[in-house]
């Protein structure tokens, strides 16, 4: 047992936790009237300050309610929440990407400052620790011998690979810093290690649905995809896979195996492990897409599909657009036996990565400032997925299915069959409200009566409306 005392700040988190889990159980339901705030600290040990901040903290999660002269409530119970969408169902074939007019379309569209914008999978600039960014810029800057003009090496800054590599404990990985090439975000990662391990014309599996970037990608590559349906919880289904590996002649597959985007599904760690292992025998390259690996609601970051790797077949891939910086453009890849090979093709594409960015995150991290401000983050992002979840589920129709995501940014939305995503799209745009419709998410324009929101803006009035807003169009569909 560990008997260290849980320190002051920490108290009101245990005791929220406690109440939220009993929420969450069903064993405290809606309506239900909680402990008076002197109730509670007499019955915790704790002080009237800190059960104060323990349904603060509640609250703010949209989970209890303070009613006047009354004390607190519970107003939201998971068996209020809408069904899950239904595991996907792609076509059975090997087919070539067509989406691009779509998407060009959809973010054409969205260029208006005025726009509420559900369809951005990032965080909002609030959330970000631009002071102490903006320092490690001046820093960097003040302490390099060319002001950071100069290129940098091919592979990446060697401090911030080293720090990389640091990061990489927390998901099981143990890289070095020469395991690792840095580069102009996840996107370019990803293309550069599909570059490496496919031939035009080659059949490579993907997740369905899933983030419309991956489509542009293979399209790029002249590859064919073979979409494997996917669950919203557990993610790829790896017996379909396995039996579509030798009817399509497939080179790799490709998953986003922590909070898929959109669907939010995590892949199980044991799960994780039999897709590594089952492709490894067939000598398949993995490529896995981890970008929202740290942004977990849980109590430990899930494994990755890498930290299982024993042949160097997997090729890992992240990046800090959606943690820390979008705009500084920096991922990285950890290519396992195909390194060289992705070295060689960064050198004819881009030679070298932003010397400054990736000097100041480098310099950001080394004074352990990052864990500090993941932590800020995904306690922001849980609240606001469960504010979101909560809004959809008392403002959209009750045939509505909606995912449960536990990480990441983005909440996939399933309507009744007679309503089209693109047009509520359209329709939606009208009242300056944007989504991004389902059928992006998939090689052939399928999901057309999904669409994806984020959950990225903190919670405000103004959301609230627009997906009242929202809940009213469909609500009205003709």
């Amino acid at each position: 047992m560990n008997d260290v005392m849980p320190k002051p700040d920490h108290k009101y988190n245990a005791v929220a936790e406690r109440i939220e889990a009993l929420i969450e159980k069903n064993v405290l339901k809606v309506g239900d009237k909680l402990l008076s705030v002197r109730a509670l600290s007499k019955e915790q040990g704790i002080s009237l300050s800190t059960a104060f901040q323990a349904y603060y903290l509640l609250e703010s999660k949209g989970l209890v309610e303070a009613r006047p002269q009354s004390g607190y409530y519970v107003k939201y119970s998971p068996e209020h929440v809408l069904d899950l969408p239904r595991t996907s169902e792609p076509p059975d074939d090997a087919l070539p990407v067509t989406i691009d007019d779509m998407i060009n379309s959809v973010y054409v569209d969205l260029n208006s400052r005025t726009l509420l914008n559900f369809s951005m999978a990032a965080p909002a600039i609030e959330l970000l620790p631009t002071a102490k960014l903006n320092k490690a810029v001046t820093h960097v800057l003040r302490e390099s011998k060319t002001s950071c003009l100069h290129y940098e090496h091919i592979q990446g800054n060697v401090a911030l690979r080293k720090q990389i590599a640091r990061q990489a404990f927390n998901w099981g990985g143990t890289p070095s810093e020469n395991d690792i090439v840095v580069t102009a975000g996840c996107v370019e990662a990803l293309s550069l290690c599909i570059k490496a391990i496919t031939n035009a014309g080659d059949a490579i599996a993907i997740e369905s649905p899933t983030y419309f970037a991956i489509f542009q990608v293979m399209q790029s590559h002249g590859l064919k995809v073979v979409e494997i349906p996917t669950d919203p919880v557990l993610g790829l289904d790896i017996d379909y896979l396995e039996q579509a590996i030798p009817r399509f002649n497939i080179k790799a597959c490709l998953v986003v195996s922590n909070f898929n985007n959109p669907l939010g599904s995590c892949m199980p760690d044991d799960r994780k492990k039999r897709l590594v292992d089952m492709l490894a025998k067939k000598e398949i390259p993995l490529i896995e897409d981890d970008i929202y690996g740290e942004l977990y609601f849980g109590k430990t970051r899930p494994k990755t599909c890498k930290s299982f790797d024993k042949k160097g077949l997997v090729l890992h891939c992240a990046s800090f657009s959606k943690s820390l910086a979008p705009g500084y453009r920096i991922g990285w890849a950890i290519p396992g036996k195909f390194k060289d090979k992705v070295i060689r093709l960064k050198r004819m594409h881009t030679v070298s990565t932003n010397t400054l960015a990736q000097a100041a995150v480098a310099d950001f991290l080394s004074k352990g400032r990052f864990e500090l401000h993941l932590r800020h983050l995904r306690k922001a992002l849980h609240t606001q997925a469960l504010r979101y979840v909560q809004a959809v589920c008392e403002y959209f129709p009750e045939d509505t299915c909606i995912s449960r995501p536990q990480g990441g940014f983005t909440l996939w939305i399933e309507m009744n069959k007679k309503i089209n995503a693109y047009k509520l799209h359209k329709r939606a745009l009208k009242h300056n409200i944007g989504i991004a419709p389902g059928q992006i998410f998939s090689s052939q324009g399928r999901f057309e009566n999904c669409f994806r929101i984020s959950y990225g803006e903190p919670w405000n009035p103004k959301i609230e409306e627009g997906l009242k807003t929202l809940g009213k169009l469909m609500r009205e569909w003709r």
